[in-house]
């Protein structure tokens, strides 16, 4: 059995699906995250990252999609080889400059979530450990040259 808690709540400029950019990191839209009082004891320290990845519970996701077509594509992918929202497990993932924090509150720049969209984890976001060189993805192979994809 699977249970996941959710451990906060995102405020967003992002009102409705459409709203939101294609890319979190593609905006310097701020957000912010409210992390429940039960859990604020876990953002000890927190402040001392510059990026954090954020996982998040996409509530308003289509969750019976297998198949997506990315934006500026004509065909149709694999849900597992795109980024879309609309997946079996709509789990979000955003990599965020941390702003500010504000006791339970971070305040984030590069998030794509919807307002009210659950929070379920916090991690710090390392280019040590987390960044990987020369990662190729087919189709997206153009995607630096190409902004509308």
């Amino acid at each position: 059995m699977m249970e996941l808690v959710q451990i906060g709540v995102i405020r967003s400029p992002y009102k409705r699906q459409g709203d939101a950019p294609r890319q979190g990191r593609l905006a310097d839209t701020e957000s912010e995250i409210e992390v429940f009082p039960e859990y604020t004891a876990g953002l000890a320290d927190v402040e001392r990252c510059s990026h954090l990845i954020v996982l998040y519970w996409l509530d308003r996701a289509d969750r019976t999609m297998l198949h997506a077509t990315p934006p500026g594509q004509t065909v149709a992918r694999g849900v597992f080889s795109t980024r879309s929202p609309n997946r079996p497990n709509p789990v979000g993932f955003g990599v965020v400059d941390l702003v500010a924090v504000e006791g339970g509150t971070l305040r984030v720049r590069g998030l794509d979530a919807l307002d009210g969209t659950p929070l379920i984890d916090i991690k710090p976001y390392s280019s040590e450990v987390d960044a990987i060189m020369d990662v190729t993805v087919g189709w997206m192979k153009n995607m630096k040259d190409r902004p509308d994809i």
